[in-house]
């Protein structure tokens, strides 16, 4: 006889899993490879901040830096400097949503990839023609939503926090790596 108690554990497993979304688009190289094609070494920078330099990112970018330290790589092609990669992470409206950036020499946001998204709604930030809309972009730039990026209906979050935070990397662009 089939005892159906040894299994209702199972049931709440089965509900927590059922609401699970995540999908991952890219690893640190592919997203590397597509941002930089003609780079042939991507040399890890990571940046340890200081207390003073996490409030100037903050101060600039009117964003949180969360984080004491800040993956990043030196794009280089045969040996010349040609941009930073850099990867970060910012909260959808419950969960992470991991992306790179690519910032020129001159502090420039050269291109977006969306690496890894885990929410159920809002994933239209992967979309390239919005995303097109970063390149150029430099600190100095409004980075408002609906101002100069604009706004995706459906996934207002997602879009305000990739914004804010492309402009926080900007900023840590101009406090810890030009300086």
């Amino acid at each position: 006889m089939f005892d159906k108690s040894k299994f209702l554990f199972l049931l709440p497993l089965t509900a927590i899993s059922s609401f699970a979304y995540a999908n991952d688009y890219f690893n640190n190289e592919q997203a590397q490879k597509a941002l930089f094609p003609d780079a042939d070494i991507f040399i890890p920078s990571n940046i340890n901040f200081t207390k003073e330099q996490k409030k100037k990112i903050e101060d600039i970018s009117k964003v949180r830096q969360r984080s004491n330290e800040q993956k990043m790589w030196k794009a280089e092609k045969k040996g010349k400097h040609i941009g930073w990669f850099i990867v970060d992470e910012v909260v959808g409206k419950h969960e992470f949503i991991t992306y790179g950036t690519a910032i020129s020499p001159e502090g420039k946001v050269m291109g977006l990839e969306i690496m890894s998204y885990r929410e159920t709604h809002g994933s239209q930030v992967r979309n390239q023609e919005w995303r097109k809309k970063f390149i150029g972009k430099t600190i100095i730039d409004p980075f408002k939503l609906d101002i100069d990026i604009p706004n995706i209906s459906g996934a207002t979050l997602s879009c305000r926090n990739v914004v804010d935070g492309v402009k926080r990397l900007l900023a840590i662009y101009k406090v810890a790596i030009e300086q």
